[in-house]
This record gives structure tokens, C-alpha cells and sequence, in this order.
């Protein structure tokens, strides 16, 4: 691990403007995902914000038009066993209960949970090309060893996976994204509109910038309904997805979907989602609509529709 220096924020613009003035800053929470990056050279800040410590960020409270707001500080953990979550956004609990385990869920935070990087085996290792760590090397993955990357909304620059399960519950439930820059000015970000597609610079995961603190995520009012976090994964636990698939049933039969495992954002289609009463398998059609799947990873496709069908029933 390389040398970087250290400090404590006490106010969310104090820590973005620590940022700010520090090239090469980096926050820090529960650093379950930079901490590691950081040992393997990945990731190399030169100074360290610690945002721990600053209060009001760390609680789960209802908003005025009936929604929740969390805090950027709560834990996993907690925000699974919250009672509200529970009762009114259950497709979260369960996404988070699938995802890492027990003491990660413990340390990491709603805020890093949604920063994690997109990422696969070839970002880890710095003797081959990767344009997410190098940007123009090249993507060693697209001749690669591929089974468990992305099928979609892939480019030629990277097929990298986002390895968030909370994600994918955000996404189906329209989650609001809250930020404040170095000068206190706060930003709402549509969860739709927080994680990027590769492009050609697949280095840059969201659409945040780099002196940009999120503060809390906001959930809309209950949807009601029934809520299903279906994962498939390779081991029974502390494994990414293969598929994964959110979904939200109404009473009145509309539904919504959002899918893991397939792209390098949280995959959702709105328009898909008109195509439930014709089954599930016209929704997984449309979702997947221009995948570009690779020969290792070509099972995917109906593996989508096999997962989706399950959720529902």
C-alpha cells in the first residue's frame, strides 16, 4: 500500500471541500471496497477523507411525501433490518441480505454500496490490460475468460459487470441519489441516471464528480405490492451475481424489474416491464433486446428468462 495522508471531515461540505483541494483525494467510510483496492495498488489516493464522523448522515427517516430518506452513512445491516425497509421496500432488505456477508454488511455503507467499482478479474490484475485501470490498454476480458461479465450495454473499451445487489433494488424502486459539492451545493441524481454504461471511458462508473459527496439515497413512497430479490450465483454465498432479478408485483398486475449480472450499470427497462401480461418471457426479451453476449457467457440469455419466471412465480 502506498503513502497517502489523512484527515476527519465533521460536515459533508467540509469533506468536499477536502477533496477538492487534494489532488488524488478520495472519501473514505467503511472502505470494504477501496481498502482492498488500495492494497493491490489499484486505486492509489494520495490523501484520505474520513466521513465517519460527520453527523446527520447516518440515520433512515421518513420524508415528507411518504418516502424514506437514508442516510449515506447506514450501514447495510442496518438498513436490511429497519422495519420500514422491511415492510415497504422488502425487495431492498432481501437484495442486501444476499449480497457479501455478515461482517461486510456490518462496515459497508449505503453510500459505498452504490460506489463500489465495476469491475472483474482482469481489474485486479495489474500485469494485463485493462482500460477501467488503465484507461487505453485495452480490455484483456472480450478474448478472455468471460462467464460471468456483461451480455449488455457493453462497448468495445469493457465488459465489466456492477457488482451491487442493493443497486438493483434501488433502481426497481426509483431511488434518489443526494450530493453536496465544496461550496454546499446539493444535487438530486435519479438512480436511472447515477451509474454510466462503458462507452469509451469505462474508468468512470458513475456520474458523480470527483470532489461530490452523496449524503443520503431517497425512496419514493411504497409501491405496495410484492417484492422478490432472486440471485443465482455461483457459490450459496459472498458471491456476485450470475443473474440477479428485482422485481415488484403490483395488485393491480403491473410490475417492474430491474437485473444484476448483466451490465455495467443495474439493468432496467421501463418498456419491457408493458410486457408482463404477455408473460415473462416477452418482458425478458425486450429487456435483452441488443445483447451482445460472448461465447462464454452466452448462457446468460436464458438464464435471464428462467430466473425472471421463478421471481414471479
Amino acid at each position: 500500500m502506498r503513502q497517502f495522508t489523512y484527515e476527519r471531515a465533521s460536515s459533508p461540505a467540509e469533506a468536499a471541500a477536502a477533496v477538492a483541494k487534494a489532488p488524488g483525494a478520495k472519501f473514505i467510510a467503511g472502505g470494504t471496497n477501496l481498502l482492498d483496492l488500495m492494497k493491490l495498488e489499484i486505486e492509489r489516493p494520495t490523501h484520505l477523507v474520513d466521513v465517519n464522523r460527520i453527523g446527520g448522515i447516518d440515520a433512515i427517516e421518513a420524508t415528507a411525501d411518504g418516502g424514506l430518506r437514508i442516510g449515506a452513512l447506514v450501514r447495510n445491516t442496518a438498513l436490511a433490518a429497519d422495519a420500514r425497509v422491511r415492510k415497504d421496500y422488502a425487495v431492498l432488505s432481501r437484495a442486501l441480505l444476499a449480497g457479501a456477508s455478515g461482517q461486510l454488511r456490518n462496515k459497508a455503507t449505503t453510500a459505498g454500496n452504490l460506489l463500489q467499482r465495476t469491475r472483474c478479474p482482469y481489474f485486479y490484475d495489474p500485469a494485463r490490460p485493462c482500460n477501467k485501470r488503465d484507461p487505453g490498454t485495452g480490455c484483456s476480458a472480450i478474448e478472455g475468460f468471460s462467464r460471468n461479465l456483461a451480455v449488455i450495454g457493453v462497448s468495445d473499451a469493457c465488459i465489466a459487470t456492477h457488482p451491487s445487489d442493493m443497486a438493483i433494488a434501488m433502481r426497481v424502486l426509483d431511488a434518489t441519489v443526494e450530493t453536496v459539492s465544496p461550496g454546499g451545493q446539493t444535487r438530486s441524481i435519479p438512480i436511472a441516471e447515477f451509474h454510466r454504461l462503458p462507452g469509451d471511458t469505462p474508468q468512470a462508473d458513475t456520474t458523480l464528480k470527483g470532489d461530490e459527496l452523496i449524503t443520503s439515497v431517497t425512496l419514493p413512497k411504497p409501491l405496495g405490492g410484492r417484492h422478490v430479490y432472486r440471485k443465482v450465483r455461483d457459490r450459496a454465498s459472498y458471491a456476485f451475481a450470475t443473474v440477479s432479478v428485482a422485481a415488484v408485483i403490483a395488485a393491480d398486475g403491473k410490475a417492474r424489474f430491474a437485473f444484476g449480472g448483466l451490465a455495467h450499470k443495474p439493468w432496467r427497462v421501463e418498456a419491457a416491464e408493458a410486457e408482463f401480461g404477455r408473460g415473462t418471457d416477452a418482458v425478458a426479451e425486450a429487456a435483452l433486446a441488443g445483447a451482445k453476449p460472448t461465447k462464454d457467457n452466452a448462457f446468460k440469455l436464458p438464464l435471464v428468462r428462467r430466473t425472471l419466471a421463478a421471481a414471479v412465480a
